[in-house]
Protein backbone atom coordinates (compact mmCIF):
# COMPACT_ATOMS: atom_id res chain seq x y z
CA UNK A 1 0.00 0.00 0.00
CA UNK A 2 2.95 2.22 0.52
CA UNK A 3 4.41 1.83 -2.70
CA UNK A 4 0.40 3.14 -3.68
CA UNK A 5 0.11 6.14 -2.21
CA UNK A 6 3.65 7.12 -3.66
CA UNK A 7 2.95 6.51 -7.43
CA UNK A 8 -0.27 8.67 -6.30
CA UNK A 9 1.85 11.99 -5.21
CA UNK A 10 4.31 11.06 -7.71
CA UNK A 11 1.70 11.39 -10.23
CA UNK A 12 0.03 14.50 -8.74
CA UNK A 13 3.08 16.36 -8.39
CA UNK A 14 4.77 15.16 -11.82
CA UNK A 15 1.26 16.25 -13.61
CA UNK A 16 0.69 19.32 -12.11
CA UNK A 17 4.61 20.72 -11.98
CA UNK A 18 7.95 20.41 -14.23
CA UNK A 19 7.15 18.81 -17.17
CA UNK A 20 3.38 18.99 -16.92
CA UNK A 21 3.09 22.65 -17.53
CA UNK A 22 5.31 24.74 -19.87
CA UNK A 23 7.65 26.75 -18.77
CA UNK A 24 7.62 26.41 -15.03
CA UNK A 25 11.08 24.52 -14.87
CA UNK A 26 12.00 25.08 -18.62
CA UNK A 27 15.98 26.25 -16.99
CA UNK A 28 16.57 22.84 -14.95
CA UNK A 29 14.22 20.14 -15.14
CA UNK A 30 16.05 17.56 -13.27
CA UNK A 31 15.05 20.16 -9.86
CA UNK A 32 11.43 19.21 -10.43
CA UNK A 33 12.22 15.95 -10.67
CA UNK A 34 14.18 15.93 -7.68
CA UNK A 35 11.39 17.61 -5.71
CA UNK A 36 8.95 14.65 -6.84
CA UNK A 37 10.81 12.02 -6.27
CA UNK A 38 11.95 13.41 -2.47
CA UNK A 39 7.67 14.52 -1.63
CA UNK A 40 7.03 11.31 -3.33
CA UNK A 41 9.73 8.61 -2.15
CA UNK A 42 9.64 10.35 1.15
CA UNK A 43 5.59 9.39 1.43
CA UNK A 44 5.96 5.77 0.39
CA UNK A 45 8.97 5.26 3.26
CA UNK A 46 7.07 6.84 5.70
CA UNK A 47 4.21 4.88 4.79
CA UNK A 48 6.11 1.78 4.59
CA UNK A 49 7.62 1.59 8.12
CA UNK A 50 10.25 -0.64 7.54
CA UNK A 51 13.22 1.53 8.37
CA UNK A 52 16.11 2.88 5.93
CA UNK A 53 16.24 -0.31 3.58
CA UNK A 54 12.28 -0.58 3.49
CA UNK A 55 11.64 2.85 2.86
CA UNK A 56 14.21 3.71 0.23
CA UNK A 57 12.95 0.38 -1.59
CA UNK A 58 9.74 1.43 -1.29
CA UNK A 59 10.22 5.35 -2.65
CA UNK A 60 12.03 3.94 -5.27
CA UNK A 61 9.57 1.58 -6.39
CA UNK A 62 6.82 4.59 -5.51
CA UNK A 63 8.59 7.30 -7.94
CA UNK A 64 10.08 5.38 -10.91
CA UNK A 65 6.53 3.99 -11.72
CA UNK A 66 4.77 7.18 -10.79
CA UNK A 67 7.62 8.77 -13.33
CA UNK A 68 7.22 6.33 -16.03
CA UNK A 69 3.17 6.71 -15.63
CA UNK A 70 3.82 10.22 -16.00
CA UNK A 71 6.57 9.80 -18.72
CA UNK A 72 3.63 8.02 -20.38
CA UNK A 73 0.91 10.66 -20.45
CA UNK A 74 3.15 13.60 -21.49
CA UNK A 75 4.13 11.45 -24.29
CA UNK A 76 0.82 10.10 -25.60
CA UNK A 77 -0.38 13.90 -24.88
CA UNK A 78 2.60 15.24 -26.85
CA UNK A 79 1.46 12.83 -30.04
CA UNK A 80 -1.66 13.89 -30.18
CA UNK A 81 -0.64 17.70 -29.96
CA UNK A 82 2.53 17.60 -32.46
CA UNK A 83 2.48 13.98 -33.76
CA UNK A 84 4.72 11.92 -33.35
CA UNK A 85 8.37 13.30 -32.38
CA UNK A 86 10.07 9.86 -32.02
CA UNK A 87 13.17 8.89 -30.40
CA UNK A 88 13.87 12.30 -28.28
CA UNK A 89 10.80 12.10 -26.58
CA UNK A 90 11.83 8.25 -25.60
CA UNK A 91 15.04 9.63 -24.45
CA UNK A 92 13.35 12.77 -22.31
CA UNK A 93 11.19 9.84 -20.71
CA UNK A 94 13.72 7.58 -19.47
CA UNK A 95 15.99 10.60 -17.93
CA UNK A 96 12.51 11.42 -16.28
CA UNK A 97 12.33 8.15 -14.73
CA UNK A 98 15.74 7.67 -13.58
CA UNK A 99 15.58 11.41 -12.13
CA UNK A 100 12.74 10.76 -9.98
CA UNK A 101 14.03 7.25 -8.82
CA UNK A 102 17.37 8.45 -7.71
CA UNK A 103 15.54 10.98 -5.61
CA UNK A 104 12.54 9.04 -4.71
CA UNK A 105 15.40 6.06 -3.10
CA UNK A 106 16.21 9.24 -0.68
CA UNK A 107 13.04 10.35 0.51
CA UNK A 108 12.23 6.74 1.10
CA UNK A 109 15.24 6.42 3.19
CA UNK A 110 14.41 9.73 4.77
CA UNK A 111 10.69 8.72 5.51
CA UNK A 112 11.31 5.46 6.54
CA UNK A 113 13.73 6.82 9.14
CA UNK A 114 11.51 8.79 11.01
CA UNK A 115 8.29 6.73 10.68
CA UNK A 116 7.41 5.53 14.37
CA UNK A 117 8.08 1.74 14.84
CA UNK A 118 5.35 -0.32 14.51
CA UNK A 119 4.10 -1.53 17.82
CA UNK A 120 2.91 -5.21 18.04
CA UNK A 121 -0.32 -6.17 19.28
CA UNK A 122 -0.22 -7.23 23.05
CA UNK A 123 -2.77 -8.22 25.66
CA UNK A 124 -4.83 -5.84 27.37
CA UNK A 125 -4.17 -4.32 30.97
CA UNK A 126 -7.00 -4.26 32.84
Amino acid sequence: MAVAYGIVASLVIGLLGGLGLPFTDATLPTVGAGLTGLVAGAIAGYAAREGLGGGALHGFLATAIGGLIVALVLLFVGTLVAGIFGFGAGVAALVWVAATGIPGAVGGAIGGAVAPEPEAAGRPVA
